[in-house]
């Protein structure tokens, strides 16, 4: 029973999704009956779907024509889409750059709700790898973007993620009010945050905001790699250049050279 649900919920998702590429393709606007016909769904099907599309404010319907257009939800989720693959495709040669010039994994962060989100990684060219962290979000009190982002945010919005509790995933980990608004200050003051082993033992990491033609911080440059290959020793170094390459990738973005 629970696999005929299963089945029946994919094959409804996969029919909203038709919907919308149908949509996508039509010049403005279209009926129910036409996409119907175009889909080869009932109009029932067609409509009831439409109608769990409009609610989510994925499509919007016409009063007078009583027709179908993509709605504002669609709109902004493709110009999101589009921002993130403009800041991919401007940081990646400052990220391969970084990453043969520290022999080191660097990657490319943003922020996703209350966690970081890797969009962007290079890897350096040492024989032992630190994974694949593409797409993969992660907690922001413990790791370097992770903390270059939250240094941004309103104080405020820093107290709200502190309520929903800061977990501990190594004894370095940040886990109180206090210890992490003095990280942050320190991080604003320096330009540049550290991570050291706070996410996974003997993982460390260096981070540098990207500001966008505002000035807001908009991302977050890393370096990252094992600690005894990334050691403290090589902090100052690597911090100059990951700040370096946040940089670089400000001024394409039209912000300026911190």
């Amino acid at each position: 029973m629970a696999m005929a649900l299963d089945g029946n919920a994919v094959r409804s998702v996969d029919r909203a999704a038709a919907l919308l590429l149908a949509l996508g393709d039509s010049q403005g606007e279209a009926g129910v009956t036409e996409l119907a016909r175009r889909l080869g769904l009932h109009k029932s099907t067609a409509s009831r779907l439409l109608a769990t599309l409009q609610r989510r404010g994925l499509v919007e319907q016409d009063d007078e024509t009583g027709k179908y257009r993509l709605g504002l939800v669609v709109i902004r989720l493709a110009e999101r889409a589009e921002r993130t693959l403009d800041l991919r495709g401007i940081a990646m040669p400052e990220l391969e750059r970084l990453a043969r010039l520290t022999r080191e994994t660097t990657g490319l962060g943003v922020l996703d709700g209350e966690q970081l989100l890797t969009v962007a990684q290079a890897d350096g060219p040492n024989l032992i790898a630190v994974g694949d962290w593409t797409g993969r979000s992660v907690p922001l009190h413990c790791v370097a973007s992770g903390k270059v982002l939250m240094a941004a945010l309103a104080e405020r919005e820093v107290l709200r993620i502190v309520r929903h509790g800061l977990v501990a995933h190594t004894d370095r980990t940040i886990t109180e009010l206090e210890p992490l608004l003095e990280e942050l200050s320190r991080i604003r003051r320096r330009g540049y945050a550290t991570a050291i082993g706070e996410y996974e033992a003997g993982l460390n990491a260096v981070a540098a905001p990207v500001h966008d033609a505002r000035g807001a911080v908009i991302a977050a440059v890393d370096i990252w790699g094992p600690a005894f290959r990334l050691t403290p020793r090589r902090i100052p170094e690597l911090a100059a250049q990951v700040r370096e390459a946040a940089a670089a990738i400000s001024v394409r973005l039209g912000g300026a050279a911190a």
